[in-house]
């Protein structure tokens, strides 16, 4: 009888390959996670600082670092950064190598509510707590504010934000009791009273407008009221 040593290599073959796959991959599951790399995304400031976003990868109550691979689940690490109120997205990976990377955005503050408590609005009008690490520079919300009921103001400061005109010179904007709003300009004491967020588009640019023709007759400071509530006229009190 004549045996097929060609078939009994590629037998032999076929088991070593098994066999270094199974302790490949035994190895890597058992290896050992190193620390967690972090990388913000966007913005330098930091609103949550490193330390915050380690403490936050944890599993079982203890550290990722240094436990198996295998026992480490990217979707509960990234459930507790995304849970987090300064964070605006999180994502969990990890290499072959075992090293995870966090990867942080925050989220972005376009105006700070200062009445019976203090806390910033969004770029998508959420509630974003203050920071003991970093303050942004950004207008102050004043008046008659409600936390579960932000769509006004946060109009009026998603406006500002992308205005060129508006975000070097509004500092404050006020809330009055029926909703309308008043805006106050840094270096400048007259009120700016917008009345109601409709025709926002036509108001502003009455705004630009006035201010352009009273700087170039230097009467900015003679005024303590811009009454822009109609959108076709600019009404102005004078001191």
């Amino acid at each position: 009888m004549r045996v097929n040593y060609n078939y009994i290599k590629v037998v032999l073959l076929l088991v070593l390959v098994g066999f270094l796959y199974a302790f490949s991959n035994v190895r890597n599951a058992t290896r050992k996670v190193e620390a967690p790399y972090i990388k913000f995304i966007g913005d330098d400031n930091l609103f949550v600082t490193h330390g915050t976003v380690s403490k936050l990868l944890i599993q079982n109550q203890q550290s990722v670092t240094d436990k198996p691979k295998e026992i480490i689940d990217l979707n509960e690490l990234e459930s507790a950064l995304n849970s987090n109120p300064m964070i605006k997205q999180a994502q969990v990976f990890m290499s072959v190598d075992g090293l995870v990377t966090a990867e942080i955005e925050q989220k972005k503050p376009i105006a700070r509510v200062s009445t019976n408590a203090s806390y910033y609005i969004d770029e998508t009008g959420s509630f974003m707590p203050l920071s003991t690490n970093y303050t942004a520079r950004v207008p102050l919300i004043i008046g008659f504010i409600e936390k579960n009921d932000l769509a006004n103001v946060h109009a009026i400061a998603k406006k500002i934000q992308e205005d060129d005109f508006l975000v070097k010179r509004v500092v404050a904007i006020h809330q009055n009791e029926d909703k309308t709003i008043d805006l106050k300009f840094r270096n400048h004491d007259f009120n700016i009273h917008l009345g109601t967020i409709e025709l926002l588009d036509k108001k502003i640019n009455n705004l630009k407008a006035f201010y352009k023709k009273a700087m170039k007759d230097n009467i900015l400071d003679d005024y303590k009221r811009v009454n822009l509530k109609f959108d076709k006229q600019v009404i102005c009190t004078k001191k």
